[in-house]
């Protein structure tokens, strides 16, 4: 029997790796996009793959999806939270506008999906919930503050939820914490500075040169996408998911002295759990 995905953000970048590789491997894919026709256009003659309108800024959308899964499928065994975006700018810079359309994909878009997806999990009998994070939701770095704020959310969103999830639902719960991804940083997170004004000529401008040289430097042959999608390929097939799992040996050395007693986090959910829960 196929297993089922739903995968958020999937018309580019993890997103759409992730939905390419896991047909491959003969899942049943629910790929999130708001390109509907283009995709379809792209990749609708794949086996296993549908492409499904999903906006998860819009609550309804995600219901509406797994309202369909449900009554295709009956089930749904990984729900892949990847829909998200980079934002460089510091909080002095940046309008509440901006911070708030973050916020809604990154922190509160996950909310929504698992908020509707959650029923069916439950009703699975086991399941599991990943959501894209990043090295960037353990460590905060100079003029990346709004991104690391969503990401820092959203690591205490799951943390939370891993330390009752798994004893009294069955609900695996990880983070997938990448670096750096090709085609990232010049195309999507630079491409955005462009359209909201630019580089601005003010007292942070030094910085942010300070800042892109030496990411560009550090990350001559960043992460692949592919890479990524087998990684998440690996972390399902795992008999013991992980709370955290950085994709890469760079993302891993980044983050090292903040998760060096802990790497997978799983001892601190399990001493949580049993201070707080007595399980």
């Amino acid at each position: 029997m196929s297993q089922i995905i739903c995968i958020t953000g999937a018309s580019s970048g993890i997103g759409l790796a992730s939905a390419l590789a896991f047909a491959h491997e003969g899942w049943t894919v629910y790929a999130g996009t708001r390109h509907l026709e283009r995709e379809q256009q792209q990749h609708g003659e794949i086996k296993g793959l549908h492409w499904v309108e999903l906006d998860v800024t819009d609550p309804n959308a995600a219901q509406t999806v797994v309202e369909r899964i449900e009554c295709e499928q009956g089930r749904l065994d990984v729900l892949f939270c990847n829909a998200g975006y980079g934002y460089l700018r510091s909080l002095g810079q940046a309008p509440m506008e901006d911070v708030r359309k973050l916020f809604d994909t990154n922190v509160y878009g996950v909310m929504h999906t698992i908020q509707a997806a959650l029923p069916l999990m439950r009703l699975s009998g086991s399941s599991h919930i990943v959501a894209t994070s990043s090295v960037g939701g353990l460590v905060g770095q100079p003029m990346n503050e709004i991104y690391c704020a969503s990401k820092f959310a959203l690591e205490g969103l799951l943390e939370s939820m891993a330390t009752y999830y798994k004893p009294l639902f069955n609900i695996d719960i990880t983070l997938l914490e990448p670096g750096a991804i090709a085609t990232e940083f010049n195309n999507t997170v630079m491409g955005h500075v462009a359209s909201t004004g630019g580089v601005l000529e003010d007292e942070y401008k030094p910085i942010l040169d300070a800042y892109r040289a030496t990411f560009l430097e550090r990350n001559v042959e960043p992460q692949t996408a592919e890479s990524v999608a087998e990684v998440m390929l690996e972390l399902v097939r795992m008999e013991t998911k992980p709370l955290r799992l950085r994709t890469s040996e760079r993302a891993e050395q980044f983050v090292a002295c903040k998760v060096a007693t802990d790497p997978t986090g799983l001892e601190g959910v399990l001493s949580t759990r049993k201070l707080q829960l007595n399980m």
